[in-house]
């Protein structure tokens, strides 16, 4: 899916003891193929446009600092290859993706193991291919969601590869918007204000061995077809409307070996049809899993919730999904033929989860004697929890799956 870069050229060296003073004046002289090597400083040189096939290769402490007006480094030919910076400082607008490095209308591009610091957009790709995000640390110093933008933005783009990133401080992390066929391998993205990860009418991606914590929310993935999400964590992104993982009118998905552990909603699903939830660890979740009324043909399989305070909660009085051999924690069912799964069926669903999802304010009553009273109640004698939600063939034994 991708192709290498091209370094192939003059060596040419910007800084100290170099041949020039500003990357500017070596970027006019470059040829395709060109390397250029950035020796340490600060290089305040405005708005950067690289328009031909080079490499710039520097160290942490080779620092582009835009002074808080422009884009640093704006790439607008095939095949540059950018190491090893240091680039802070860009502007911010309303009306333009200020960003320390934009890709525009490009392909085979690679940006690698740079320092991102303080910039409106971190990396923003519009309408580029082929290009590899490897390895950067993006930190953003994002204080109000109107004011600030992503670490990683592609937009109307394909076949892109983001692999090893650490983004933290911005307002999503890491944001698709029209993006097709691409990959988020093994990213960290923490500490932003809204989410770790956002999806947006982005089909057929895939996210695999990311950890999504301490977010507004750590992913949400909204109006998109055939996304594959595996072997992710989504820990501790709690708040009063914080899920783990959102998904809101997507539809042939698959979330599997993944660990929900510690968020205030470990999954939350509206609108979606034929997405299978198989192989997953929730853990000590608000709530492991709330699916909404207007959920079908999703399929809830293989899973182990162990320690949450609410298993599943819904707002619907019919499913018109399957829970097929989950294992429950809270399940006080027996298993007679000893063949490891429990002789009568598993109503996930409490009565207070159902009475919590139509008067919020119910919560206050959590734990108090009166609830286990009436939870104790519900069981033997079922009245108002919705029968269609029953795991027919619960499993007495945790799975072991192969989660991340």
């Amino acid at each position: 899916m991708i192709m290498g870069v091209s370094v192939y050229g003059e060596e040419i060296t910007v800084g100290t003891g170099g041949r020039f003073h500003s990357i500017r004046e070596a970027l006019q002289i470059a040829k395709e193929g060109d390397v250029i090597n950035v020796h340490a400083g600060v290089y305040k040189e405005g708005e950067l446009v690289i328009t031909k096939s080079v490499s710039i290769k520097g160290s942490k402490e080779s620092i582009l600092d835009g002074e808080h007006k422009t884009s640093v480094l704006v790439v607008r030919a095939n095949g540059v290859y950018i190491q090893g910076l240091t680039i802070r400082n860009s502007g911010y607008s309303d009306l333009h993706e200020l960003s320390g490095i934009r890709l525009e209308n490009v392909s085979r591009c690679r940006i690698e193991g740079n320092y991102f610091y303080d910039n409106y957009f971190g990396i923003y790709l519009a309408n580029s291919r082929h290009c590899k995000i490897l390895h950067n640390r993006v930190e953003g110093l994002a204080k109000t969601e109107t004011s600030s933008g992503n670490g990683i933005h592609l937009w109307k783009s394909e076949y892109n590869l983001l692999i090893g990133n650490h983004v933290s401080g911005h307002r999503d992390g890491i944001y698709f918007e029209f993006v097709k066929h691409s990959a988020i391998i093994s990213n960290l993205s923490e500490l932003n204000l809204r989410y770790g990860l956002h999806f947006m009418f982005s089909d057929d991606d895939s996210y695999r061995f990311n950890i999504f914590r301490n977010n507004g929310s750590g992913v949400a993935v909204m109006y998109t077809r055939r996304v594959t999400m595996d072997h992710n964590r989504f820990e501790h992104n709690w708040g009063s409307a914080a899920y783990g993982l959102l998904l809101k009118e997507i539809s042939y998905s698959r979330i599997n070996n993944n660990t929900f552990s510690m968020n205030t909603t470990g999954l939350y699903m509206e609108g979606s049809n034929q997405t299978v939830v198989e192989n997953n660890d929730f853990i000590r979740n608000g709530w492991g899993l709330r699916i909404l009324g207007d959920c079908f043909d999703d399929s809830v399989r293989f899973n182990n919730f162990k320690g949450n305070t609410f298993e599943v909660a819904t707002n619907a009085i019919r499913s018109m999904n399957v829970f097929y051999r989950n294992y429950w924690d809270q399940y006080r069912g027996y298993d007679l033929n000893h063949d490891q799964v429990g002789d009568i069926p598993y109503h996930p669903v409490s009565l207070y989860s159902k009475i919590t999802e139509e008067s919020p304010f119910t919560l206050m009553l959590l734990h108090s004697f009166f609830i286990d009273l009436m939870d104790q109640a519900e069981k033997v004698v079922p009245t108002i929890t919705p029968e269609a939600f029953k795991d027919e063939f619960p499993l007495m034994k945790p799975l072991i799956n192969d989660t991340y």
